[in-house]
């Protein structure tokens, strides 16, 4: 099977973010993946299994979570895409860029950049 490319791998995870299938979710990121926050550059995500643990409840807690894709721009083996997420906090929406890095057909690390919308 040939390894997805990277467009594919940022549709694919926010397909399962979508569906909050965080099984789907999790076999799009690497063992190792790192989550970043752009800001501070901190790593708020060191593997997978910490990813699962974070992305989970989430997805549990929100059943009305919902990611727009804004725009996306490929330049491999990176994805940029600006999102906006309903659901994530009440009667809010985050407006959000997500750049995901991609290696061996997963991706191996994303930076995440935040700010409320009214």
């Amino acid at each position: 099977m040939p390894l997805r490319t990277p467009e594919a791998c940022a549709q694919a995870q926010l397909d399962a973010y979508n569906a909050r299938d965080i099984d789907a979710f999790a076999e799009v990121y690497s063992d190792d993946v790192q989550l970043i926050d752009l800001v501070t550059g901190s790593v708020f995500c060191q593997n997978k299994q910490h990813l699962i643990n974070r992305y989970g409840p989430m997805f549990a807690e929100h059943p009305d979570l919902q990611c727009e894709l804004v725009h996306r721009i490929v330049a491999p083996p990176f994805v940029i895409d600006e999102e906006r997420v309903r659901g994530l906090r009440p009667d809010r929406i985050v407006h959000a860029v997500a750049t995901y890095e991609v290696q061996n057909g997963v991706i191996r690390r994303a930076w995440f950049l935040r700010e409320d919308e009214a």
